[in-house]
C-alpha cells in the first residue's frame, strides 16, 4: 500500500471508516476475488456486492454509520468513500496465468465513480485488532507451556482434570455417533425408513439444538413447488 493511500485513508471522517471496517469484515458477506495489480495478487469486488451489502440487516444494527434506504443512497455513499483511497475503481483484464482459472489482471481506472457493474480494488487491509489480539494470546499460551514444570501443584492438578474433562467429553460424543449409527441401520432392515437417535447432531444448529429432537424417523424433507 502506498503512503498516499495510508494519508488519504487517516482523513476519512469516522462514520465511513465504520463503513470501510464493515465491508471489510465478514459480516458484510461480500464475494472478495483475487486479482493482480502492478505483480502484487490483491482483493477485489463487485460494486453490487457492496451495495447489497451496506442495504443488509446486518448493516442496518450498525451504529455511527450513514443511513442507507434505497440503493441510490447506498451507491452515493460508496461513492463518497472513494476518494480516501479504501478501495478503488479497476479494470479487470486477462488471466495473470497460463490457465483460464488464474486470477485476473487489474488496472486502475483514471476516472473514479461507483456503479454496481464495476469492480474495485481493496487497498485497506480493514481492523487489525484480532491479528494483535491472537498474537498476544499465542505468546500467553506458548510461556504458560513452557512455565509448566513452575506451576504451583493445584495449578497442575486443575489442568490435568480439565484435560481429561475435555477428553471424556470427546469420547462420549464419538461414543453417541457410533450408537446412533448402529441404531439406525438396525431400524432400517427393521423398522425402514429408519430412526435417527439426535437427528440434528451434525447439522449446522446451536449445541442444545444439536440434542433436539431425541430421535426422528429417517424422512426426506421435500421442497415445496414454486
Amino acid at each position: 500500500m502506498s503512503a498516499t493511500a495510508v494519508d488519504q485513508q487517516k482523513k476519512a471522517p469516522k462514520d465511513l471508516r465504520n463503513v470501510v471496517d464493515f465491508l471489510r469484515s465478514s459480516k458484510a458477506g461480500m464475494k472478495i476475488r483475487v486479482g493482480v495489480l502492478g505483480g502484487k495478487r490483491i482483493d477485489y469486488f463487485k460494486g453490487k456486492s457492496a451495495i447489497k451489502a451496506v442495504m443488509s440487516p446486518a448493516y442496518a444494527k450498525l451504529k455511527n454509520v450513514p443511513k442507507v434506504t434505497s440503493e441510490a443512497e447506498a451507491q452515493t455513499l460508496l461513492h463518497s468513500i472513494i476518494p480516501f483511497a479504501f478501495f478503488l475503481r479497476v479494470e479487470r483484464g486477462q488471466p495473470s496465468g497460463s490457465s483460464s482459472s488464474s486470477s485476473k489482471t487489474l488496472q486502475i481506472i483514471r476516472e473514479q465513480q461507483f456503479k454496481p457493474e464495476d469492480y474495485y480494488a481493496w487497498f485497506y487491509e480493514g481492523s487489525q485488532w484480532t491479528t494483535y489480539v491472537g498474537a498476544v494470546a499465542m505468546v500467553v499460551i506458548m510461556l504458560a507451556g513452557v512455565m509448566f514444570p513452575l506451576w504451583p501443584p493445584t495449578f497442575k492438578l486443575g489442568v490435568s482434570y480439565l484435560s481429561m474433562g475435555v477428553l471424556g467429553l470427546l469420547g462420549l460424543f464419538f461414543a453417541i455417533a457410533i450408537v446412533r449409527l448402529i441404531f439406525y441401520i438396525i431400524t432400517v432392515i427393521v423398522a425402514s425408513p429408519g430412526i435417527w437417535i439426535f437427528p440434528n447432531l451434525f447439522a449446522d444448529v446451536g449445541f442444545v439444538d444439536s440434542f433436539i429432537p431425541v430421535w426422528d424417523w429417517d424422512i426426506k424433507k421435500k421442497s415445496g413447488k414454486k
